[in-house]
């Protein structure tokens, strides 16, 4: 299986988005409003849609129940529940304040997976910045107090942030993205989150949106955090056909930068997918003499393959696969 696969991105129009989504990637809704496109994704709560060869017309997930997951994802990620899901996220307003369980939290609630995350800032407004956790530690009982007093916001850390920004969220930590910021996540396959605080905000029929402080507060880690342990600031590497950034690698997913300039061959694997999300520019994928167009907001996902590939143009993209850190 050499043919890449072209998917249509699942669209979110939560009322905290924006326009960005349609103006800068071309995204169309008929919403005022696109929070987040899912980019890569196999949950039913917002499945991506192949666009493309025999698996036109089907979700990313029939496809792999169709071909085996081995054969469309490796034996890296012969499971669908691994394979992350990864967004673009226009916050024109602050999200909640929120946090993901553990894998330890969702199971015990019934859910395969938690939540862990990796955010690389595409713009941010002047003056942005996101809420990362807490200044100082915390227990339960306080947690849950200002949680219902609503002084939360006094004992969390903010963060200023920048385009070019890296940050882990790991499962347990309390976040939030703040207005004006624009970011590509790729995180772990779960659509769980629980709201702490959401500024009493109101939707188009005049309802506040659920918090879910029990198990906020169950899920929360209440030690302070530590920002440096956890944002990848790994060095810009320059090679000859550009540069290339490791951003994140955890046990769930290795995503890097990847700028090329001009022309670059790679080397595929037979045991792991690669999913390519094409920030800025347009060029060509060319495998075994096929070329294939690619463009700013295309997202394509890379079956395991023993041909190598090449990439042709001026393109900056992120590229993800799942192997633990352990394996770089």
């Amino acid at each position: 299986m050499t043919e890449p696969l072209f998917l249509q991105s699942t669209l979110k129009d939560y009322i905290w988005g924006g326009n960005k989504l349609k103006t800068l990637f071309g995204k169309e809704l008929d919403s005022e409003k696109i929070a987040e496109s899912w980019e890569l994704s196999c949950n039913d709560d917002g499945p991506c849609t192949i666009l493309n060869g025999e698996g036109k017309g089907l979700t990313l997930k029939e496809f792999i129940e169709k071909h085996g997951a081995e054969n469309v994802l490796g034996k890296h990620c012969a499971d669908i529940k691994n394979v992350p899901i990864i967004k673009l996220i226009d916050a024109n307003e602050p999200l909640s304040i929120q946090v993901h369980p553990s894998d330890q939290y969702a199971r015990s609630k019934g859910f395969p997976n938690g939540k862990s995350e990796m955010w690389y800032v595409i713009d941010a407004d002047e003056g942005a910045q996101i809420a990362y956790g807490l200044a100082r530690g915390v227990n339960h009982d306080e947690l849950l107090r200002r949680i219902e007093n609503g002084s939360l916001k006094k004992v969390l850390r903010y963060v200023p942030v920048h385009k070019g920004d890296v940050f882990y969220i790991p499962a347990g930590t309390l976040h939030a993205i703040g207005k004006g910021v624009l970011i590509a996540e790729v995180q772990q396959n779960s659509n769980i989150t629980y709201r702490a605080y959401d500024y009493d905000r109101t939707d188009a029929n005049g309802q506040k949106r659920e918090l879910h402080i029990q198990d906020a507060v169950a899920a929360s880690c209440t030690g302070p955090t530590n920002l440096k342990q956890y944002c990848c600031d790994m060095t810009t590497i320059k090679l000859p056909w550009g540069s290339r950034r490791i951003l994140c690698a955890c046990d769930y997913f290795l995503t890097s930068l990847e700028i090329v300039r001009k022309k670059v061959s790679c080397a595929a694997s037979p045991d792991v997918y690669r999913h390519f999300l094409i920030l800025d520019g347009e060029g060509d994928l060319i495998i075994e003499g096929e070329t294939y167009k690619i463009k700013k907001g295309d997202s394509i996902l890379l079956p395991p393959q023993k041909v190598d590939y090449c990439i042709v143009g001026q393109l900056e993209y992120l590229s993800t696969f799942s192997l633990s850190a352990e394996d770089i």
